[in-house]
């Protein structure tokens, strides 16, 4: 497969790009992780306004671009690389996929609206650290008219900050697949309870929710028996994170290359070295291919949205392409650490952020073991 940019993917790549050597310098990101928020308003404010990157693939019948999966990768490649503090992937790459997805179009008029607006919105739908339908402990039952929902989520991106959810519960006495429904509402709703929950990586946050007996109607319904949503929404949300993780792969080994042309040993920059220079070709190598992967990723995640019976494929180019790309990051990471020395880990230089969200990135929505694991299951099928 021959892939190429066109004019208007590349303009939206360099914008992205320009913009974010701008705002997101090591200054603001340390700025940003030591806030309870984790990013700044300001900051998203005119990336909803300035870039209108909230409405990359938000239809334009919906006031949006209308653009697609291989623009939004590039978008989130370029986030990834300046290490962008923003609740972006949450509102974008999870609750706008889960709208465009699942919702009806009163829904999608109402919280496409929203987002567009530039309020923020996430998804929540595992417990227990399971990243399919397998993770879904929340439950709701239906009341006459109402439904009510009780449960617990944790590792919600920005949910403690989000203005909107997109929630997945499962119908009492239901376990596996069976059973499973998505919801949308305002995360102000009464009975929704939500904590900001401290981890490894500063540079995104997450939270816990607790819904207690939280009323909603058939309105904030958006599907029942919804496990393939369930998994075609988080299969293109793997892919966003996977085109991340590239550019983070890619901007660890620049940080690199830069500081061993400047640290000098034995009367030489490090540089010069030839185990310094193999081992900055194996980091060089392992991004290189991570992106073209996400690339070919991307188109199938544009296809299986427009085409829609294209779940097998798009499953396994998610596995593939998230068991690579986790690798190939946390790898360029540790040798990052490496080739800077003993000053590698220090709060001073900013190799440890990435470090940080190249392992917290590895395990969320699967580590390369989980997805290596699912590919040999779609092997067997």
């Amino acid at each position: 497969m021959e892939f190429a940019f066109t004019e208007e993917q590349q303009m939206i790549r360099d914008t992205a790009e320009s913009f974010l050597t701008d705002v997101s310098a090591s200054e603001a990101i340390r700025a940003a992780m030591a806030t309870e928020q984790g990013y700044d308003s300001e900051l998203w404010s005119r990336i909803c306004t300035e870039l209108y990157f909230q409405a990359v693939t938000i239809p334009e019948d919906f006031g949006g671009m209308g653009l697609g999966y291989v623009e939004l990768v590039a978008v989130m490649e370029q986030m990834g690389r300046f290490l962008l503090c923003a609740p972006y992937f949450s509102t974008v790459c999870m609750a706008s996929t889960a709208l465009l997805v699942a919702a009806n179009e009163e829904q999608q008029a109402e919280y496409f609206g929203k987002i567009l607006e530039g309020e923020t919105a996430t998804l929540a739908f595992t417990a227990n650290g399971k990243w399919d339908a397998s993770g879904v402990e929340a439950t709701f039952k239906k009341d006459g008219d109402s439904i009510v929902l009780n449960g617990s989520y944790r590792y919600v991106i920005d949910g403690h900050t989000a203005q909107n959810l997109v929630l997945a519960a499962r119908e009492e006495g239901t376990s596996g697949d069976d059973g499973i429904a998505l919801f949308v509402l305002p995360a102000d709703t009464a009975g929704v309870t939500r904590t900001w929950l401290p981890t490894m990586d500063q540079t995104r946050k997450q939270a816990q929710i607790e819904l207690v007996n939280v009323a909603l109607t058939s309105a904030n319904l958006m599907a029942e028996n919804a496990a393939d949503d369930l998994a075609k929404i988080l299969d293109l949300a793997t892919i966003c994170l996977a085109a991340e993780q590239v550019g983070g792969a890619a901007q660890i080994l620049d940080m690199t290359v830069a500081y061993t042309k400047e640290r000098v040993q034995f009367n030489r920059p490090v540089a010069s070295f030839q185990s310094v220079k193999h081992k900055a070709a194996d980091m060089m190598t392992k991004a290189e291919a991570a992106r073209s992967g996400v690339y070919y990723a991307a188109c199938i995640a544009q296809d299986a949205l427009v085409n829609g019976p294209l779940a097998g494929e798009l499953r396994e180019a998610a596995s593939i392409i998230k068991s690579d790309v986790s690798d190939a990051y946390f790898q360029n990471a540790g040798d990052a650490i490496q080739l800077h020395g003993g000053v590698g880990f220090t709060w001073e230089y900013d190799v440890h952020m990435y470090f940080k969200r190249a392992k917290a990135t590895e395990h969320f929505l699967g580590n390369a073991s989980y997805h290596r694991e699912r590919l040999a299951e779609l092997l067997l099928d």
